[in-house]
This record gives C-alpha cells, structure tokens and sequence, in this order.
C-alpha cells in the first residue's frame, strides 16, 4: 500500500513537472524595461504600448515557432541603478528569453551589461547613444539610430538652413544629453563654427534664468538643447520670456506631446526644431497597426513603432533559429533582413541599423511636429 502511494506521487509529481514544463516551452518571455513612473514615464508608455501591441498582433497569428509571448514588465525610471536592478530581475527571477529596453542611454548601457553576461538578446527602441553598441557585447542591438548620425543632421541643418552662425550649445549632463550636444559640437566644428557657449543644466531644475540671461547677451543664432523634454520645455519658455528669438533646436529626446505641456503651452513649443526618423507612421508597411493603435484612442506617436519593431525582430530571429539563444538570435539578426511595421530593417555587425533616416521636424501652432521639407 505504501509502494502504491509513492508511485502515485510519483506519477503526479513527473505529471506536474512535464505540466510546468509544456507551459514554459510554449512561453516566449520577452522582458520590458523603461521608465513607467518619473519625468520620462511618457517615453516608457509609448515603448510598452508599442511592445504589448506586437506581442498582442503576434500571438493572434500564432505566436512564434508555436509559442506565445509573454511580456515581464519592469520599471527603470530613466535611473541607472534601477536599470540595473530591473535587468537582474529579469534574468534571476523572470528568466526573460529576450528584453526590449532600456530608454534613456545612462540606463540601457549598464542594463545591458547584464544581459550581455547572461547570453540574452536585447533590442533598445530609444538609447542613442554611441556607446551602446561600441563595447563589443554581441547580443545587444538597437532599433533606432545613434547620436553621431542626427547630430550631423541638426549641425548641418542650422548651417546650410538656418544660416546659423553663432551657436549656443547647451546639455543636461546625462548621458545621452550630453553626448548629442558633443555630436552636435564635432560636426559644427567640421563646417567652421566654433559654439559660442557650451553649458550644462541639471536634470530637475526649474529655474534657467541666470543661464537665459547668459545665452541673451550672446544674440545668438541658435540654440541647441541635448536633453529631455521636461528641460527642453522650460529652457525655450524662459528663453522666450526674456526676449530671445534664436532658433531653438533639440535631438530625438523632445519627441513626445508633453513636451509641448512642460513648454507651458503651444506659443512656446512653436517653431522649435528636433530630428528625428522620417516619420514611420506615413508608411504603407505599418498602416494597419497605426489604424488599430488610433481606433484604441491613441496616437503611436515617438517610439512607439520603434518597440512594435523590436519585438518583431525577436519575434523572426526566434522564428528562424528555432532557439531562444542570445547568440544564435543575434547571428541570424546580423545575416537577415527583417519586415517590420518601419519597413525592412538590417543590423550591422555591431548590432546598429544599417540605414538609418534622420530628418529634421518642426513644432507648429497646434502643438503638433511635422517633417521639414528637405
């Protein structure tokens, strides 16, 4: 009787292990890692819903080599330390198979050390900054460009456009910040214009007015911000509190509708430049799930699609290796070309976009950014 009993708990037992098994084989993890609370949260909104609307298209077509995906949320904050915290969740507890994330610079490129170590493939829809993919960790990509290439564009666009000669540099000492405006700078320099200021800011801060007045007494041409939208709001407001009429130009870290909101208001986010990719919600490709994100009452607007495209190159690597190994998934990335709702996308050896599309926007009256004729 006793025998009886331990083969039936037995039996039960290899029951509910090869249960627990077939569920996890037929789960595809995929970690999430963006800022959803603090001054960024805006950002980690459009990444998440991006991600969540991919996963949703995804599995509805039936999933990915039969399984389907399941997304692990994590919050960093934009806070580096956070970013690492959310990356040793996902990988100890989560037992994430891929991640999507992070936003901010500062907090992907130690983020991504983490996964890096543990062999799991990580796409950024949003970090810019050069060095995510300069360190050799062959498992980690991006779905966007980087700061040296629509730095360019806006270094050459107040020259040969906007005919700007003396030129106001000034970044919130963060990592992607700063290093847009550094972008920024080296290209001015290659066309013959040396700034006429180069300062930082402080995240946080609210009051610019001493670094306005500075900026005032120069007359400048142009201004150019590397930074976030919540800095880039106040700093163009004061600047046209205190008269200044310079152009006001900024990198891909103000494309978001709030920025308008930390403005004070459209008379103050009106007629400032920002680059940015050509507008991927024009494109045939990515019609359908634009419809359906408008008819769900919101506007995939920023980086939105950037996420919905990352999740669908994990989602083919994964297809065609049959694996969710880091570095089989990255192999086939850098040999194949991958359709997404942005249109093809091939990566590099490095991990970045072969082609990228930065072009130059202008806020208008409404609030809203268009593309600027080239």
């Amino acid at each position: 009787m006793q025998q009886h009993r331990l083969r039936t708990l037995s039996v039960l037992l290899f029951s509910l292990g090869l249960s627990q098994f077939s569920f996890a084989a037929d789960t595809l993890k995929i970690g999430v890692g963006v800022p959803l609370t603090g001054r960024n949260a805006a950002f980690g909104d459009q990444i998440f819903r991006g991600a969540q609307q991919a996963a949703e298209d995804i599995n509805a077509a039936g999933g990915v080599d039969g399984k389907k995906i399941e997304l692990i949320k994590g919050d960093d904050a934009c806070e580096p330390k956070q970013a690492v915290s959310v990356a040793q969740r996902f990988v100890e507890v989560d037992k994430v198979q891929a991640e999507i994330g992070h936003f901010c610079s500062s907090s992907t490129i130690p983020a991504t050390e983490v996964y890096a170590e543990a062999g799991i493939l990580a796409i950024t829809p949003g970090s810019t900054n050069p060095k995510v993919t300069e360190r050799n960790l062959p498992t980690i990509f991006r779905a966007c460009g980087r700061d040296d290439q629509q730095g360019k564009v806006a270094a050459e666009y107040m020259v040969n456009k906007l005919k700007a000669k003396k030129v106001v540099l000034v970044h919130d000492k963060d990592t992607y910040g700063q290093g847009i405006a550094d972008s920024v700078r080296t290209n001015l320099q290659k066309l013959g214009i040396t700034e006429s200021l180069y300062e930082g800011l402080t995240r946080g801060e609210k009051d610019f007015n001493a670094l306005v007045t500075k900026i005032k007494a120069l007359n400048p041409d142009a201004v150019y911000f590397g930074g976030l939208y919540n800095e880039a709001g106040l700093l163009v407001r004061q600047l046209r509190e205190q008269g200044v009429k310079a152009a006001f130009i900024a990198g891909d870290g103000i494309v978001s509708e709030d920025f308008v909101t930390a403005a004070g208001g459209k008379q103050f986010s009106q007629g400032v430049y920002m680059t940015f990719g050509a507008d991927s919600r024009k494109l045939p490709s990515g019609k359908a799930v634009v419809e359906k994100f408008r008819k769900a009452g919101f506007e995939p607007e920023g980086y939105t699609l950037y996420a919905y495209t990352a999740m669908q190159a994990i989602a083919a690597a994964v297809q065609g290796t049959k694996s969710t190994d880091g570095m089989k998934l990255s192999k086939w990335l850098k040999a194949n070309t991958v359709s997404t709702v942005m249109g093809d996308k091939a990566w590099d050896e490095k991990g970045d976009l072969k082609v990228t599309d930065y072009v130059m926007y202008q806020w208008d009256n409404n609030g809203k950014y268009a593309e600027v004729a080239p």
